[in-house]
């Protein structure tokens, strides 16, 4: 018994002096993350910049240590804001030899994609290798990859190259199996943010206006990869055609669509022998955010600044759980937040323009009109330019339209200029099928509008309406103002119609190509200031931020959207449609492009 209790007490002290240590490693472990926050990274010489593109690419990276330790060390794929810095101070940066891709499973929205290409095609025209590997190349891992002077692949891989599909999905039946019904007002022909809810099927204009942009997008990436490839595109459809991706590796060889079949201790042995590294030597590779980081020789710091302002995410007059995208890792463009921060640029000497980053489908049509009314304030002080990153539709093209210079990618999906209202009814769902009966008094005729007990009458159907239809009238002749066109003409291109940048420069909508770096230049030479700094706001948020906001549920959303993948935004929408804003300028339906 003695022997048995003294090994128990030894045990026990043995745990809690583990418990100790693991404690103190951790706080230790967690200050030096936060200590090194920010930190100024050093090049050596003869550094490869190694750029891991497995998983979604978003517009900024998401600033959670934690998410790196739960999921093996692994960090995923950097936002496109980090990657572009980074080769750009690459491309400029003596030590860096050159770029090595790898895990190319990258997902994301098309324009988003094209702007990570369009930066490493720029890295090339300093005469500096990029070399490609991976097991699989998903279609839009393999667009990006395309760019690359050689293109690897694993003998038992793939390259997903299929063409491109949207596939919406309908709750009009499933919803009328437990008695509930959208009730909906709108304008535009082609807005069809509403099918999804009162249709079974996508009708003949949000078809056409689907097929439309789905070829545009898909004309880009064909020559882009075209060029690069020096396939033709007649080859490169036929390939899409039979699902290349399930053919023999060899096949893909021989397609040129790729240069060689190797395993990675080859591709190694390969970058080694390029970069003249013995055998017994490392290679010297460098990390996205490390190289964003580097501090280039020759910059100085200056009094003139352009901000960057990102506006990213659902739009929304206020931050709450209740907001379909407004927890987890989902940004959101917060109204109330966003008019004070325009305020603050607005009212800071220092800086001379903005540039609008605008990556977001729409939302509330009321926050969208505080935040166009706050651009408009801040162009009157200083030169505003617009670049849209793959989403600035709807409520995004709204806060957009007024800026003095528009860019957009050739594949960003924009205009969508419609509104529309929707509001559940449930009451044969709560009446007839849970049995719950409802009486009322009341001192106005419309006292009980809303109830749950009945559907809206004919009266507050027409009231709906006219408030909507008052908000298309709205939004179209925003849009006349800020573009200095005829009313007439917009209302022709409106109706709630998605076009690709591409269409949208040649109707007008937009005023060049290019990326978010072309609209910074822009910005800087309407503010007639040769030298300056660029500062992005708003600051992130520091990842330890997370631990103290008891309201977030990363966690819980990061996994729904894992488990959910491309049908995540759609099922968001849907879960929380009875607390969003009555009038809403929202693209159609979640795109999913695949």
């Amino acid at each position: 018994m003695k022997s048995f209790l003294k090994y128990t007490l030894a045990c026990l002290l043995a745990l809690v002096l583990f418990c100790i240590v693991t404690m103190v490693f951790g706080f230790v472990s967690l200050a030096g993350m936060m200590a090194s926050d920010g930190m100024t990274a050093s090049v050596k010489d003869n550094t490869v910049l190694r750029i891991d593109l497995d998983g979604v690419l978003n517009e900024q990276s998401q600033d959670d240590p934690f998410s790196s330790l739960m999921n093996g060390g692994k960090e995923g794929v950097e936002g496109l804001k980090t990657l572009t810095e980074a080769i750009q101070k690459a491309k400029e940066n003596k030590y860096v030899k050159g770029i090595y891709i790898e895990n190319a499973t990258l997902s994301g929205t098309p324009a988003t994609v094209q702007e990570l290409r369009q930066a490493l095609a720029d890295f090339k025209k300093s005469g500096k290798f990029i070399v490609a590997y991976s097991d699989i190349y998903s279609q839009s891992g393999y667009y990006v990859s395309s760019v690359a002077d050689k293109i690897m692949l694993n003998p038992e891989g793939m390259v997903d190259w299929h063409g491109l599909a949207s596939e919406p999905m309908f709750f009009k039946d499933a919803m009328a199996k437990v008695g509930v019904k959208m009730q909906v007002f709108k304008v535009g022909t082609f807005k069809s943010a509403v099918e999804p809810f009162t249709n079974s099927e996508m009708s003949e204009a949000n078809r056409e206006q689907v097929t439309s942009y789905l070829t545009s997008i898909w004309n880009n990436m064909l020559k882009d990869v075209a060029d690069s490839r020096k396939i033709s595109i007649e080859k490169l459809n036929a390939l899409a055609d039979e699902y290349v991706g399930l053919h023999p590796t060899q096949y893909m060889v021989e397609s040129k669509l790729v240069d060689a079949l190797t395993y990675i201790d080859e591709v190694k042995a390969f970058l080694k022998e390029k970069m003249n590294v013995a055998e017994d030597k490392s290679l010297t590779f460098i990390s996205p955010k490390d190289m964003a980081n580097a501090e280039l020789p020759d910059y100085k710091e200056q009094d003139d600044k352009v901000a960057v302002y990102y506006a990213v995410g659902d739009i929304v007059q206020t931050s709450s759980d209740n907001s379909p995208m407004s927890s987890g890792t989902d940004p959101q463009i917060v109204g109330e937040k966003v008019v004070d921060d325009l305020r603050a640029l607005r009212e800071d000497k220092d800086v001379k323009a903005v540039v609008l980053r605008v990556n977001s489908g729409g939302g509330s049509a009321y926050a969208s009109e505080q935040i166009w009314r706050e651009v408009e304030l801040l162009k009157a002080e200083k030169p505003v330019v617009v670049s849209m990153g793959g989403l600035a539709a709807s409520g995004g093209y709204y806060i957009s339209s007024g800026a003095n210079k528009i860019y957009a990618e050739p594949t960003t999906l924009t205009g969508s200029i419609g509104i529309f209202g929707m509001i559940p009814d449930m009451s044969e769902l709560i009446t007839q099928k849970v049995g719950v009966k409802f009486d009322v008094v009341k001192t106005n005729a419309m006292s009980d509008m809303g109830a749950m007990g009945r559907p809206m009458n004919a009266e507050e159907g027409r009231l709906m309406q006219a408030m909507v239809e008052h908000g298309y009238e709205t939004f179209t002749g925003r849009v006349a103002m800020g573009r200095k066109m005829d009313i007439n003409k917009v209302k022709e291109i409106a109706e709630g119609r998605v076009w690709t940048g591409e269409q949208a420069k040649e109707l007008g909508l937009v005023d060049q190509l290019g990326n978010l770096d072309a609209a910074i230049k822009a910005a800087a030479k309407l503010a007639k200031v040769e030298k300056y700094n660029t500062v992005n706001y708003p600051a992130p948020q520091p990842w330890f931020q997370t631990l103290l906001d008891e309201k977030k549920s990363g966690y819980m959303e990061a996994e729904l959207r894992e488990v959910l993948g491309e049908y995540y935004t759609t099922f968001s929408l849907l879960r929380t449609i009875k607390q969003q804003d009555r009038i809403q300028m929202r693209l159609p339906f979640d795109p999913n492009i695949r």
